[in-house]
């Protein structure tokens, strides 16, 4: 009769290291299974009708500012993509029967202009625009107002019914009023209109970046792969035991 096999295999623990010494070097999910496929099935869902179906409108903000980029920027669909990398640099959702933004909306966050115009929106999050620290030109319905307010941006004007939002402040600098204050061992960085973010300079990081020094990786791994190798070498045993006695 077989010896009943054990829950673990003698080289799981193995396999677990491993795994941990990946994970703690650095790889987040992104880096283990590449999130480039995923991020590009996104944006071509935004360009090509996700949100609006339909090319860009001619006359738009978003058409004009593509076709001043210069060659390596060409409309597909709603988008105004530029470089190899088919980067979003403007984005037309204008006329677009649109309540409020679609989901896949933040894959524009690298956009510099926006055509918002025509729709029916509802007031919009104070985190819809997070991220989106490129965008220099945002045209809104006349009921919504640019995000940040007034001292987020340069200015504000009304252009018949639409709003359009120019020139992006950095709301660190002073530029839009008091600079936003981090804790000590970080730095202040814009994250899209009005909001700005705290980043943390190297040697601080973690909660509101209070730690300050390197991860300890040679006395964690040592300890780690000290503590594997023992329980590999007992669960060996282990088994070997329950074989013979089979």
């Amino acid at each position: 009769m077989a010896a009943p096999s054990w829950p673990f295999s003698s080289g799981a623990p193995l396999l677990l290291l491993a795994f941990l010494a990946a994970f703690l070097a650095g790889a987040s999910p992104g880096a283990l299974g590449s999130g480039g496929p995923e991020r590009e099935r996104a944006s071509a869902w935004l360009c090509d009708g996700e949100c609006c179906a339909g090319p860009a409108r001619k006359g738009s903000a978003v058409a004009a500012f593509c076709s001043g980029r210069g060659p390596g920027a060409a409309l597909r669909g709603r988008c105004c993509l530029e470089g190899q990398a088919a980067m979003i640099v403007g984005l037309d959702l204008g006329n677009c029967s649109l309540q409020r933004l679609c989901s896949s909306f933040q894959e524009a966050s690298t956009a510099i202009v926006i055509d918002l115009s025509d729709n029916p929106l509802e007031p919009l999050p104070t985190e819809a625009f997070r991220g989106f620290s490129h965008l220099e030109t945002l045209v809104l319905p006349l009921n919504v107002d640019c995000p940040g307010g007034s001292e987020g941006w340069n200015s504000t004007s009304v252009r018949g019914n639409s709003r359009v939002c120019q020139g992006q402040r950095n709301p660190c600098d002073g530029s839009a009023g008091l600079g936003w204050l981090c804790p000590e061992g970080s730095l202040c960085a814009p994250d899209g209109p009005g909001l700005p973010q705290c980043l943390c300079v190297s040697p601080f990081h973690g909660y509101k970046c209070l730690r300050q020094g390197t991860f300890p990786y040679l006395p964690f791994f040592g300890t780690l792969g000290a503590v594997t190798a023992t329980l590999s070498v007992l669960l060996w045993t282990t088994q070997r035991r329950k074989a013979k006695a089979s």
